[in-house]
């Protein structure tokens, strides 16, 4: 009688699957409808892998249907909005000086007349 994998305390090593691997074997689910069930005798996996590369594909679904045009954009408001910060502060910087510049004239001219 032949010893089995569990009575020798020896586990298969996990087995890793790349992404690219993990895509193809849902692709071929997915698009060419082979069932999950041969899927799982061809390459020696449960079916729960497999629905859970599934879940996780949809999940990250949006991330994956990003174009460029996007990104581009958002990155292109937000340097508009970077100038018009910094515009906006060296203005309120100029408004600063002329308020200072004022008010030491102000008190100056109230020192020559003699208020205190």
């Amino acid at each position: 009688m032949s010893e089995s994998k569990e009575s020798s305390g020896k586990k298969k090593p996990r087995r890793q699957f790349s992404p690219e691997a993990k895509a193809a074997i849902l692709r071929r689910h997915l698009v060419d409808h082979v069932p999950v069930s041969d899927l799982c005798d061809e390459y020696q996996i449960q079916p729960t892998l497999v629905y859970l590369w599934q879940r996780q594909a949809f999940e990250h679904l949006s991330a994956a249907l990003q174009d460029g045009r996007t990104t581009r954009s958002q990155q292109h408001t937000s340097a508009i909005e970077r100038a018009h910060v910094e515009a906006l502060e060296a203005k309120l910087a100029k408004k600063d000086a002329v308020i200072a510049f004022i008010a030491a004239e102000h008190l100056a001219l109230k020192k020559s007349v003699g208020e205190s």
